[in-house]
């Protein structure tokens, strides 16, 4: 039988491996927020401590965050089909290993080695589809299937996580990654082809330690500033000695003739303008999504799951949009569709804040529409990501993307998220209910969020407490939102500047 190569892949072919490349995907995205459910059942099992909780959640994007680059390398040198099954392996193992899982350190070395399998699969099938579809049109569509599949599986890990809580135990939100894992492998054997850079660079030593290190303490960094506050002094030499190693990391990549990572990427203006637009988009989604299923759970009183299948509407209109945007950018223009998505979420944003306190239900569902449609105006960005790329750099700049959209995640949920609080605190004024009484203690309490505000009105009467803070929540959300739409307006402006008018995304690897 002849090695399947990706210029021989019939049509049927290429699709097919699509499919596998787009489970993979799944997977992980569904790995990142499915524990979120399956806390609670854990802490009463295992009683981690505070910290302990804080790593079994954590350590998966560190882990992931710090191997992006060295494992897109090393898909390039040693065969992409062969690090993705790899990193599948790794993934059905770990998840496998739960049922032994008796004490916190042990969930938390299985988290890390997740996220380890995660930097494996992620770049990998970014890289690949660039591999595979090699006519631009065809991997436009492929890159919306894998847009619409990356912002679903971090939907609906919720809704699934919810769903098997149900009637499962937390060991369930691992368990369901084996079946997913059993199909791929045998499918991915099968279906996909090898592809790695013909000419590898040698190993850079040197580099890849920079950058594990690096991209590890800023997005720990980073979270650290969120949840100790930004005077917190270690969190700032955390972000700071990441800054120095990083722009080692850079330094010595520029003045390599075969760098660990070809940063020089960044020189080509279409391909900034994609960055810029993951990077946004998920500073702006991220924490936007956090709070809004925070209201649906805490304001609105919805179960888990029902608050998962709330979110919805911005699936929906992901599906609507994505499927249709590489059409749209080969008739109109890339710059035209990527800037008007990114803009649509920004809208969707915007109309969030317009719509003031109260809040219900039915008037969140075109705000989240739009913003799902700008997560499939990604497919675009994505396409003119790769389309800037040579073939041979595809896992570089695969790395370069996955890593925008991590650190866009993690940085605005630091950000905003801290926006949100102070707001929170701001509106809440819990002076007045300590001059009327309130212990200091529970005032605190009160003033660090929502859910302990409504517990201290719960213990101790103070109702006006409960209706005050419920209020104060819904203008700090409506508030943050206005800073994350005004974030997405300008990444949308800033994109369509950069990207020249002439730019076609049928021009293949030649901006």
């Amino acid at each position: 039988m002849p090695t399947l190569t990706a210029p021989t892949m019939t049509s049927r072919q290429r699709w097919a491996a699509l499919i596998v490349l787009a489970g993979s995907l799944l997977v992980v995205m569904m790995d990142m927020t499915i524990l979120i459910m399956a806390l609670p059942e854990l802490v009463q099992d295992l009683a981690p401590s505070a910290s302990e909780q804080l790593w079994i959640v954590d350590v998966y994007s560190l882990i992931l965050a710090g191997l992006l680059i060295p494992m897109s390398a090393l898909g390039d040198r040693w065969g992409r089909k062969r690090l993705l099954l790899t990193g599948f392996t790794l993934f059905g193992v770990v998840s496998v290993l739960v049922l032994f899982a008796d004490s916190p350190a042990f969930v938390i070395a299985l988290r890390a080695l997740l996220g380890a399998a995660g930097a494996m699969i992620m770049p990998t099938t970014l890289s690949m589809i660039r591999s595979i579809f090699q006519d631009p049109k065809e991997r436009a569509k492929a890159l919306a299937v894998w847009s619409i599949v990356s912002g679903l599986g971090a939907i609906i890990g919720p809704v699934v996580g919810g769903a098997l809580l149900e009637v499962f135990s937390w060991h369930s939100a691992f368990l369901i990654n084996v079946p997913f894992v059993l199909v791929a492998v045998v499918a991915g054997a099968v279906l996909l082809p090898e592809a790695r850079d013909p000419r590898p660079p040698r190993w850079d030593a040197v580099a890849t330690v920079l950058s594990i290190a690096g991209m590890s303490l800023l997005v720990w960094g980073i979270k650290q500033l969120a949840k100790e506050g930004w005077g917190d002094v270690a969190s700032w030499a955390a972000v700071l000695a990441a800054a120095a190693l990083m722009t080692w990391f850079v330094r010595r990549c520029l003045s390599r003739p075969d760098p660990l990572l070809d940063v020089r990427l960044f020189r080509s203006r279409p391909f900034r303008a994609g960055t810029i637009a993951a990077l946004a988009s998920m500073f702006a989604m991220g924490a936007m999504l956090l709070l809004v299923a925070q209201w649906l759970q805490v304001v609105a009183g919805y179960s888990p799951l029902v608050a998962g299948l709330a979110l919805l509407p911005m699936a929906i209109g992901s599906f609507v949009f994505a499927p249709f945007a590489p059409a749209l950018a080969f008739r109109i223009g890339a710059r035209t569709v990527l800037a008007a998505g990114l803009a649509a979420a920004g809208v969707g944003l915007l109309l969030l804040y317009a719509l003031g306190s109260p809040l219900s239900y039915p008037e969140l569902i075109v705000p989240l529409a739009l913003v799902g449609a700008g997560i499939g105006s990604l497919a675009v960005g994505s396409a003119i990501i790769m389309g800037s790329t040579p073939e041979e750099k595809a896992g570089n700049a695969a790395a370069i993307e996955e890593a925008m959209y991590d650190l866009g995640s993690v940085l605005g949920i630091a950000v905003l998220g801290s926006v949100a609080a102070a707001l929170y605190r701001e509106h809440l004024g819990i002076g007045a209910f300590t001059a009327a009484g309130l212990p200091g203690e529970l005032g605190a309490a009160a003033d660090e969020s929502l859910v302990g505000a409504l517990e201290v009105a719960r213990q101790t009467g103070f109702d006006d407490l409960a209706t005050a803070a419920t209020a104060a929540f819904v203008d700090s959300l409506g508030q943050t939102s206005l800073v994350g739409g005004s974030v997405m307006l300008a990444a949308a402006a800033v994109t369509y500047l950069l990207i020249p008018k002439s730019f076609d995304l049928a021009a293949d690897g030649q901006h």
